[in-house]
């Protein structure tokens, strides 16, 4: 016989032990709380509701309420009564090990033992627990998340797993079952990440403040990674990333030397008041975006060359900011094609109450379409928005070298090529920049500035000024393979395929966790049919090629789906048919 099904233990109050705590006792569950020692229990207990008291998402009287649902145990036997006995101590395996044969001495055989564990393996932690059939795993990824992942190993019970399911039903949160696997769906694609970014941010790629900028502008992603680090303790993730490193046999997820050294200093994160930003009586320091400058851009001749996608959405962005734009194509007609495509969505804007008529004209009478080169000799600004292809732009760059005026600040908007080599191919690399705008360009608000070693520092400040005066977010990066989002997005993205491709998690079960797990605004599946899988194929292997770890080899499912002509949104059909 197990216990109360309306009581929950929950031994280890970290982050998410804690969020699962109050999830129950919100929810109207007892539970049984047990820390490390009766203190600890007491002033974490105490301190549970003070964030959601302070958002206003619960009141002052559902905290009291919910408050006296917990009770802190002091000794094991206490948690005797519960039917779910959740373990949330730290990724370590004596840790767990040590918990989970203590609930099994003293609980009744009945009760469910869910572990946390997010990389350990679930086999292992049920067969040294002494109950192997009644232990699941119950992953969740954040305390805000809206899904948890239930590990079964072939051992478990059916009506355990049905259980702790039944558990998450009455917290609000879905549930995605899945096997044992190290790190499961959420950690596996995560925590890689996260340490690329800390390895990105000691290595002085890029500032803090726009690693994390880059990954919420670039990707709409609620939080930065050196923000959800914060969130989840720099001790926590060292836990992980190491069982990962080890599970894996992969150098690169050893934990980042920066995060390591943060541990051993105690700046944790949120629960120590210091971690890459500072918590101590403020709500963090992270800057908040930038509102949008009024005045016009110091450039006031701009010149365009592509009739592409983006080079039609960078036109409209410089034009509706007031600029005379020049928009090259290889001929006549794909200009005008470019610029009807301007007209078109300026059109949209306009219908849907975001310009006037008079702006949305104006614009366009600012735009000049020509297949003439020499029509850019006199502009403060040209920018380069032809194929992705280096041959191709550094031809260009060679012409506009030799066309340009003296001074004239060139940009190319690659996403992943040398910026360097642009620059030398001009003949005049102090002048040349990247100006990398994100898709659709009058909407997104990131650019990212890309100088190379040779580019003078004062073409580097007005570039970002410009970028602030269009109202856009500018972060900067030194010149290297997928400067900041793509760098970081393409492994995680590569990462997804190759979990689906082992046929671990369905295609629709990796994204529901991480759009509902982490917040983001698409899966990796969705967000690679919307890129196009020949694009994100390309920059996979440019990515391969500057490091050449087996591990970021692109997955062979995007070679063949590539290869088959589903290429994504654009052609019908990529990992889903789209009609």
């Amino acid at each position: 016989m197990s216990g109360d099904h309306d009581t929950l233990g929950v031994v280890g109050l970290g982050t998410i032990g804690s969020a699962l705590a109050r999830r129950a006792a919100l929810g109207g569950l007892r539970v049984i709380a047990l820390d490390k020692d009766m203190p600890t229990t007491r002033d974490r207990v105490t301190s549970l509701f003070d964030a959601a008291l302070a958002d206003g998402s619960v009141t002052a009287d559902e905290a009291r309420a919910a408050g006296e649902r917990i009770r802190c145990a002091e000794r094991w036997e206490d948690l005797a009564g519960a039917a779910t006995v959740v373990e949330a101590v730290p990724e370590r395996r004596t840790a767990k090990v040590d918990v989970l044969r203590a609930v099994a001495r003293v609980c009744p055989p009945g009760t469910v033992i869910a572990s946390t564990a997010a990389a350990l393996s679930l086999t292992d932690l049920a067969a040294a627990s002494g109950r192997p059939g009644r232990l699941v795993g119950l992953q969740l990824p954040l305390p805000t998340a809206e899904i948890a992942e239930v590990g079964r190993t072939v051992m478990a019970d059916d009506d355990a797993l049905d259980q702790v399911e039944d558990l998450l039903r009455r917290l609000g949160l879905g549930a995605v079952r899945i096997g044992d696997r190290a790190g499961l769906i959420s950690a596996a694609l995560l925590f890689g990440y996260l340490n690329q970014a800390v390895t990105m941010y000691d290595q002085q790629v890029a500032s803090r403040d726009d690693i994390d900028a880059a990954m919420r502008f670039g990707c709409g992603l609620p939080l930065g990674p050196l923000q959800l680090l914060d969130v989840i303790g720099a001790d926590t993730a060292c836990d992980i990333l190491g069982v990962l490193a080890e599970r894996w046999n992969e150098p690169a997820l050893r934990p980042a030397r920066r995060l390591r050294h943060m541990v051993l200093a105690g700046l944790l994160g949120h629960k120590s008041g210091r971690g890459f930003y500072d918590y101590r009586g403020t709500a963090g320091e992270a800057a908040a975006p930038p509102g949008r400058p009024s005045g016009s851009p110091a450039v006031r001749t701009v010149g365009i060359v592509g009739s592409g996608t983006m080079a039609a959405g960078i036109a409209e962005v410089f034009a509706l900011a007031g600029c005379a734009t020049v928009l090259v194509g290889r001929t006549d007609e794909r200009a005008k094609s470019a610029w009807q495509a301007v007209s078109r969505s300026t059109s949209r804007a306009l219908k849907r109450g975001r310009l006037d008529e008079a702006t949305r004209d104006a614009a366009l009478g600012r735009l000049t379409p020509s297949s003439d080169l020499a029509e850019l000799a006199d502009c403060d600004l040209v920018i380069e928005a032809v194929a992705e292809d280096l041959a191709v732009k550094k031809q260009l760059f060679r012409e506009l070298g030799a066309l340009c005026r003296p001074g004239a600040l060139l940009a190319t908007t690659t996403s992943s090529l040398p910026v360097i080599e642009c620059g030398l191919a001009s003949g005049r690399p102090a002048d040349v920049l990247g100006l990398h705008f994100f898709n659709p360009a009058p909407v997104m608000r990131l650019v990212e500035v890309i100088p190379s070693l040779e580019t003078a520092p004062e073409h580097v400040a007005a570039a970002r000024e410009l970028c602030r005066t269009l109202g856009k977010h500018p972060v900067r990066c030194t010149d290297r393979p997928g400067f900041i989002v793509n760098a970081l997005l393409f492994p995680y993205l590569n990462g997804a395929v190759r979990l689906a491709e082992s046929h671990y998690a369905t295609v629709d079960d990796i994204d529901t966790v991480m759009k509902l797990g982490h917040g983001y605004p698409l899966g990796p599946f969705e967000l690679l049919d919307v890129i196009g899988l020949d694009v994100s194929l390309s920059i996979q292997q440019i990515l391969h090629a500057a490091d050449g770890n087996p591990a970021t080899a692109p997955a062979p499912l995007m070679e063949h789906l590539v290869t088959a002509g589903r290429a994504g949104r654009k052609a019908g059909a990529g990992f889903r048919v789209h009609g």
